[in-house]
């Protein structure tokens, strides 16, 4: 009730920078949606239509003593998976790296523990296997040495064959992939990301690994007075508490939450085992430590507006200011959905493509694809509409399936696209 009252009585016009009239409802929207927390944190949203920039706005606080600046970077979680996924495709177009090579031909040592037939279109698709973090490393803060999380993928045995299931990859995802491109290009990952993404698309704050020197531009969530917006996270948390002491307790009574997931089919171990590696209390992903490791699929650091113009090349088929980023046959390839059924660790069917999952509103429907970060942010593009889409915050809040502010961003962009496509916004 009290998000429906803050929304209801919120300011239209709190936010800076600069949108396009034909979306002025969607700047309007980001206003009434964080204008009661804009002073426990900040957002950014950009938005690019028919390849020209018709959003580029930003909000509320970078720090408690900061306002967001239109260069704040912020930590964006699972959404910079699609940008990794973005990057392999590119390299898929150069040559460099092919989607059905068995891994092991670029990195030898992944042949161990029954990977000799896995390529890189199963790890995008999330039907490797490779998806437990809990059971392969001791201790959270092992994820800061890329070195060391490649040997251990390397070594690792998949929960099942390749290909006869799929489940999200929620960590590992980063370093299968980024290992993969590395081993096939003999480049390290920073190297690849500046030349085939950052130069070619002039991107100011797209990083895995945040340089010392930008360290100051990144916007972290920060202790405020209890407010309605930091209770955004308590579900999720009273969810990942459920999921804990199930492990730890065989004897504690059945609860509604374990009979859904029972019902459905899902095992929460699985839920477990994806995401929460042993020791977490040990690692932030905020800590200059956890900003400078790399750790692709959960730390990339991003503007709303670097991302916006990654998807908005994607938007356009590859395609980017006279440059063909991605060749035509790859994009169809990477844009093709895999499967549609719910996979074993998120508990909704994503229709998981080659690095992305399907579009998210709450209504308008989407053939377009991206990624969504676990704090709420996301990325993405619809190539029917040529529009793409960047929601970043800083925000204590989190869900495996999104904020409802980014659905409802989300919503609004395609409506105001449609209005200029068809004549009319609409609800669907």
């Amino acid at each position: 009730m009290q998000h429906l009252k803050d929304y209801i009585f919120a300011e239209t016009e709190n936010y800076r920078g600069w949108v396009a009239p034909e979306f002025h409802d969607l700047a309007m929207q980001f206003s009434r949606l964080q204008n009661a927390r804009s002073q426990q944190g900040g957002a950014a949203l950009a938005v690019y239509f028919q390849g020209q920039k018709v959003v580029d706005i930003y909000t509320g606080k970078k720090s408690p003593d900061e306002d967001w600046q239109a260069d704040t970077l912020s930590v964006c979680y699972s959404t910079g998976k699609g940008v990794l996924a973005t990057l392999a495709h590119i390299l898929v177009s150069q040559g460099l790296v092919d989607y059905d090579t068995p891994i092991y031909i670029y990195w030898p040592e992944f042949a161990q523990n029954g990977k000799a037939l896995m390529t890189l279109r199963h790890v995008l698709s999330h039907q490797s296997g490779l998806y437990d973090i809990r059971n392969i490393i001791a201790d959270a803060t092992e994820m800061a040495d890329w070195s060391h999380m490649l040997d251990v993928l390397a070594q690792a045995k998949p929960r099942f064959d390749v290909a006869s299931e799929a489940a999200y990859q929620p960590l590992t995802f980063g370093w299968l992939v980024g290992g993969i491109l590395e081993k096939a290009t003999g480049q390290k990952l920073a190297e690849l990301m500046q030349q085939y993404l950052v130069e070619s698309l002039a991107l100011d704050g797209a990083y895995f690994g945040v340089p010392a020197s930008e360290l100051s531009r990144v916007a972290r969530p920060f202790k405020t007075a209890v407010t309605s917006a930091q209770t955004d996270a308590s579900s999720t948390n009273k969810q990942t508490a459920k999921v804990k002491n199930q492990a730890k307790s065989s004897k504690r009574p059945v609860s509604i939450f374990d009979k859904v997931i029972a019902w459905s089919g899902q095992n929460p171990q699985d839920f477990q085992d994806g995401m929460i590696p042993k020791g977490m209390k040990n690692f932030s992903f905020f800590s200059d430590t956890g900003l400078q490791a790399v750790i692709p699929a959960a730390n990339g650091v991003f503007t709303a507006q670097s991302l916006a113009r990654i998807y908005a090349m994607l938007a356009q088929g590859g395609s980017w200011q006279g440059q063909q980023l991605i060749q035509p046959e790859v994009f169809q390839q990477l844009s093709q959905v895999q499967y549609v059924q719910r996979d074993r660790v998120m508990p909704i069917p994503m229709h998981w493509r080659l690095g992305y999952h399907r579009v998210l509103s709450l209504g308008k429907r989407s053939h377009g694809f991206g990624h969504m970060g676990f704090n709420g942010s996301g990325a993405w593009c619809d190539p029917d509409r040529q529009l793409s889409f960047a929601y970043t915050h800083n925000f204590a809040a989190g869900s495996l399936i999104g904020d409802y502010r980014l659905w409802g961003l989300s919503q609004e962009a395609i409506r105001c696209a449609d209005r200029q496509l068809q004549g009319r916004k609409g609800w669907f």
